[in-house]
């Protein structure tokens, strides 16, 4: 028989331990997000549908941005025992500098139009947590307001090679004087993906009022009051350069890039260049050859080509044939520090993070970009941990396995 007693309440006020009220509404509802999924969903609440399926959408059917996400859930970890990982040390050498992860932001365009602090609030989170930051050229802060808020950091600049040339000149000589030590160079736009969300939405940047867009607004007033009360939403560094936005965009976007603009551009940059954008072997092969400092897998998040392969899956390849000679950057599909793990266990020396990033600037503008950053190295940390890895140099092909959901039938043409 349990014996019984009456509860006495000196004891039932141990057990009864209430939650501190938190009055501040944007730290509530970034505290309680847990994962960037959550941080999606905030974002998703907080943001009207155009803008947010901007920046959530891809190209076509979203097959290569979902299969980009599905290839890190895809993944079986391997755990070593019985090492001491009381500490863990999550730094890493990238690009002839420091990072405090082995991530950094990647480059996002117009990215005031997700939140009114845009790049000046990733980058000023970027520096505060010791990580690389990446300007677009389709940026909405310029190259130099983009230094001055983060100083002391290390910012990288993506370079579009535009129609007038002297343009992306221009550009790479102005980020060269800002301090900027590494140079994407682009190859996978020759021309913009279709976006069907956006053409659904009726969509246009910059973005026009319509009867749909101020329905959507109505239950988001702070976002129309952002954008109505601040500085004009335009590519930044391109604004002296005359054009519309459409003819920007247009422009940027030019089908006759070639190796010729490539040596024009690396003679003329004096830092690291990285080519972003590589998804072949034989491209990586090429790219190594030619002595770049680095390349990015990607797919462009599955903005441009529908499709197209999935980095993760091209990783341990690309790291086995040519990791020796460039150092190799991965991006696209990344939700969780636990990606962020295997790409480096997998041969990369270094992630980006895009619509993670994004994610929290809409939840939360700066704030929210910190909570991203904050988020993601604790799980960076927790499943090293968990692995028993103390250095990001102990992760090894050993301890992944990537699972098939998915099998190549034949081999595809090769492109040379």
């Amino acid at each position: 028989m349990v014996k019984r007693q009456v509860p006495r309440p000196a004891e039932l006020l141990e057990l009864m331990k209430f939650k501190k009220l938190d009055l501040d509404p944007k730290h509530r509802r970034l505290s309680s997000a847990l994962t960037i999924d959550d941080l999606r969903k905030v974002a998703k609440r907080r943001t009207p549908a155009a803008a947010f399926d901007y920046t959530d959408g891809a190209a076509e059917g979203e097959i290569s941005m979902q299969r980009s996400v599905e290839a890190f859930q895809d993944i079986e970890f391997h755990p070593a025992i019985l090492n001491d990982v009381s500490h863990v040390d999550t730094t890493t050498q990238i690009l002839g500098g420091s990072s405090s992860q082995p991530f950094g932001i990647a480059p996002t365009g117009f990215t005031r139009l997700m939140q009114t602090e845009g790049e000046t609030a990733g980058a000023g989170a970027a520096g505060a947590a010791g990580i690389p930051f990446t300007l677009s050229t389709l940026g909405t802060t310029s190259i130099e307001d983009v230094k001055a808020a983060n100083p002391m950091g290390r910012n990288w600049f993506q370079l579009y090679v535009m129609r007038q040339r002297e343009v992306s000149y221009g550009l790479v000589e102005r980020a060269a004087a800002a301090g900027f030590d590494t140079l994407f160079f682009t190859v996978d736009t020759p021309v913009g993906g279709a976006r069907l969300r956006d053409t659904r939405n009726g969509f246009s940047i910059p973005p026009q009022l319509s009867v749909g867009t101020v329905l959507d607004a109505l239950p988001r007033p702070w976002w129309w009051w952002d954008f109505l009360t601040t500085a004009k939403l335009e590519f930044a560094s391109l604004s002296s350069t005359g054009g519309t936005v459409g003819e920007l965009i247009d422009s940027a976007m030019d089908p006759t890039i070639s190796f010729d603009d490539l040596a024009e551009i690396r003679a003329m940059w004096p830092g690291k260049l990285a080519v972003k954008g590589v998804q072949t072997l034989e491209d990586a092969k090429r790219l190594a050859d030619l002595g770049v400092d680095a390349i990015v897998l990607s797919n462009h998040g599955g903005r441009q080509l529908d499709r197209a392969p999935v980095p993760f899956h091209l990783l341990p390849q690309v790291a086995r044939e040519v990791g020796s000679d460039l150092e190799i950057i991965l991006d696209t599909g990344i939700r969780s520090g636990a990606d962020i793990v295997a790409a480096i266990a997998l041969g990369a020396d270094f992630t980006l993070i895009g619509r993670a990033y994004l994610y929290g600037l809409m939840a939360g503008g700066r704030e929210g970009v910190d909570r991203t950053i904050e988020i993601l190295s604790d799980e960076v940390e927790r499943t090293m941990k968990l692995l028993q890895v103390p250095t990001l140099k102990d992760l090894t092909p050993e301890h992944v396995t990537q699972l098939s959901r998915y099998t190549r039938i034949g081999e595809g043409a090769r492109i040379r």
